[in-house]
């Protein structure tokens, strides 16, 4: 696989930017854009909210997990991942195992409260208590997205064109997956 044609994928949490940047830099490189969440209700042909409602989260992490390992198999794509994919052990595998590069789109818990103001949809944060719900999850989950990642950007104050530059440049120099491969051979 030619550096070209590798994936960049987008982890990190809800509200940080992954499906917005990502649509970008699939613009910019000329690669497919595909977001976890909605493949998923694209296939499913309903919401997330009610796949959460009929199977739980349990039987969302499954189709989420099937779903990760089939779009990790294509080429010269931008996948914006779902906040949560990471909660699963088989899913941080299959991300650190990959040809591509993994994005971790770090935020603070502020910024994603007045990204998430409106959002009705997502079904993690339904109900009141918000902030407590968003803090307890970046506890639990900001170790793992470092743990998958081969490389973090603050998302909080760079637009979503100058985040998008940023990962490009990351991305175009060769130089920089040399470097991530060295350090995962000495870990």
């Amino acid at each position: 696989m030619t550096i070209n044609t590798r994936n960049i994928i987008l982890v990190g949490p809800m509200g940080a930017g992954k499906t917005t940047v990502g649509k970008r830099i699939a613009a910019v490189l000329d690669k497919t854009f595909i977001d976890v969440d909605h493949e998923l209700e694209k296939r499913t042909g309903v919401s997330i909210n009610l796949i959460f409602e009929i199977e739980k989260e349990t039987g969302f992490r499954l189709r989420e997990t099937a779903m990760l390992e089939e779009l990790l198999q294509q080429d010269n794509a931008v996948i914006a991942t779902g906040g949560g994919i990471i909660s699963n052990e088989i899913n941080r595998g299959l991300l650190k195992n990959s040809d591509g590069l993994v994005v971790y789109l770090k935020t603070e818990v502020k910024h994603q409260l007045k990204r998430l103001k409106r959002d009705k949809q997502r079904p993690l944060l339904q109900g009141t208590g918000r902030r407590e719900r968003l803090l307890n999850l970046a506890r639990i989950r900001n170790p793992l997205y470092d743990e998958v990642a081969d490389v973090a950007f603050a998302s909080g104050r760079t637009s979503s064109y100058g985040m998008a530059q940023k990962i490009i440049g990351f991305f175009n120099n060769p130089d920089n997956f040399k470097r991530i491969k060295k350090l995962c051979k000495n870990n």
